[in-house]
């Protein structure tokens, strides 16, 4: 098959769409036949779509943008999965190129054979009904993962050139990003379809349940201060298990979510349940308890990365380590000590974490809004500066000669086990990032987290803390995606998708 050239967006994603479910439908009808006894008599492979832009001349755009222009002449290329999920996403990004570049998009077969566990969907497991004969075929007739192309070089600045002579177009690959999809329903349990543009980690359940109650009742047209104005727009609520609740309020014509067949509650809770408050073009708000410590925190961000959201906090627990501190107190992070190691290899520690300054704007007005408290009278509550992440729970534990030294030069404020990670791997994979706490326990001051610590105050504060953070999200949404996306978060030769 030859590529196609198309001048509009939506041209060349509709020819995606149907390049890609051709070829799906081809590997999905040869196993269904597979299944039942019906055993091809050679190899069946097929490839995903790729998008190729030829460009002949440097690019004159508004300097003040990060993305969707390529910096240089050559030939750019990048394989495609998913562009039923990824249509609005892909649409926006051509559209730029088309308009700073003025040179038609390619689309055809890739040389990379599409998986067939990638192929079938999160919804069906390929050796669930075979027997151990066919099992020991399906190599022999199917592509299966191949580890080997699935890193994240093109993110990490390691990729070049290609063997063929092109450059990355986009910074993860259709396989890469097919694994991340896969996983994000094994460890979220809910589908990748459902994830919105703006993210929050926590890492306790007290969060969820606050989150749940708030988005149950502005389901059902309760006022909240932080979502009620934007209350028509969202469409449904999203649990483990894809269990949807929807706005009965809005006709059926406006939420697509009505056509996806209902979800049940798992047997077993996932290892970072997610639940989603949605709009029509994934605006809406994802949340995710990723536990405790920096492996769930790098786990899950390096899977919700791949879906190019606007942007992800933390809200979580932290120790305070200033006296003048006091339980329920926050922090608005602007440095990361990273001693999280889990990083290191790709994100050496020497390379500094930048504050965002549209993320840290949002932050701060959004506990001024809820508090009350504005100016100098916020800092009452409120502390800036750094925050240390460790790999090490009962840090503690170590001698105060060991700990204290690096957190004193460092002018640290507050520790804990996911921040520094989560905005590490948001600069690394381009997303936007910030970090509110609140002080949970103060260790170097004698008020350690244990059973009976948290007083009525501090309890409070987890839904003072929820509101700013949901309030956050909502002044985010109203700033441009090409102010958030800032060229803070790009390198030198970026790839030209966002």
């Amino acid at each position: 098959m030859k590529f196609t050239s198309h001048t509009t967006a939506k041209d060349a994603v509709e020819a995606l769409v149907a390049l890609y479910d051709r070829n799906v439908t081809t590997l999905r009808e040869a196993f269904a036949g597979f299944s039942r006894g019906q055993i091809p008599d050679k190899r069946v492979r097929a490839t995903y779509p790729m998008l190729r832009l030829t460009i002949t001349q440097p690019p004159l755009v508004d300097p003040r943008l990060a993305y969707g222009f390529c910096s240089s002449p050559g030939v750019y290329e990048t394989t495609i999965t998913r562009p039923d999920l990824f249509r609005s996403y892909l649409t926006k990004q051509l559209k730029l190129l088309l308009e700073n570049h003025r040179c038609p998009i390619e689309v055809g077969p890739s040389q990379t054979p599409i998986p067939i566990h990638f192929a079938l969907g999160d919804g069906y497991h390929a050796e669930g009904d075979l027997d151990q004969n066919r099992l020991e075929l399906v190599p022999r007739l199917f592509d299966l993962p191949d580890l080997t192309i699935m890193d994240d070089a093109i993110a990490n600045g390691n990729a070049g050139v290609s063997p063929s002579g092109s450059l990355p177009l986009a910074l993860f690959t259709a396989p890469r990003i097919d694994v991340s999809l896969l996983r994000l329903r094994h460890y979220t349990g809910t589908s990748a379809r459902h994830f919105q543009n703006f993210v929050i980690f926590t890492n306790y359940q007290f969060y969820v349940d606050e989150f749940v109650r708030i988005a149950h009742g502005l389901l059902a047209k309760e006022a909240h201060p932080a979502l009620a104005a934007d209350h028509a727009r969202y469409t449904s609520f999203v649990e483990p298990g894809d269990v949807i609740t929807f706005n009965e309020n809005l006709p059926r014509s406006e939420n697509p979510d009505r056509d996806i067949v209902q979800g049940k509650v798992p047997p077993r809770t996932p290892q970072m349940p997610a639940w989603h408050l949605k709009m029509n073009d994934h605006s809406g708000i994802t949340m995710i308890n990723i536990g405790v410590g920096p492996s769930n925190a790098k786990t899950i961000t390096d899977h919700v990365a791949v879906l190019r959201p606007h942007a992800w906090l933390m809200l979580g627990h932290c120790a305070g380590l200033r006296n003048s501190q006091a339980l329920g107190d926050y922090v608005l992070a602007h440095a990361y000590l990273r001693n999280d190691h889990v990083l290191d290899r790709d994100l050496p520690v020497d390379i500094p974490i930048p504050a965002l300054a549209e993320v840290q704007t949002a932050l701060e007005r959004a506990v001024s809004d809820v508090t009350g408290l504005k100016g100098y009278d916020l800092k009452r509550i409120m502390r800036t500066g750094t925050v240390a992440t460790v790999d090490d729970r009962n840090w503690e534990l170590a001698p105060s000669a060991v700990q204290n030294l690096p957190l004193s030069r460092s002018r640290a404020v507050a520790l804990d086990m996911e921040s520094g990670t989560i905005a590490a791997n948001g600069f690394r994979f381009r997303v936007p990032y910030g970090t509110l706490l609140c002080v949970s326990d103060k260790p170097l001051h004698g008020q350690l987290k244990l059973p009976g610590m948290a007083d009525t105050f501090y309890r409070q504060r987890v839904n003072q803390h929820l509101e700013i953070g949901l309030l956050a999200m909502k002044l985010l949404r109203e700033t441009e995606p090409e102010q958030l996306h800032s060229r803070k978060l790009r390198s030198f030769d970026e790839t030209a998708f966002q």
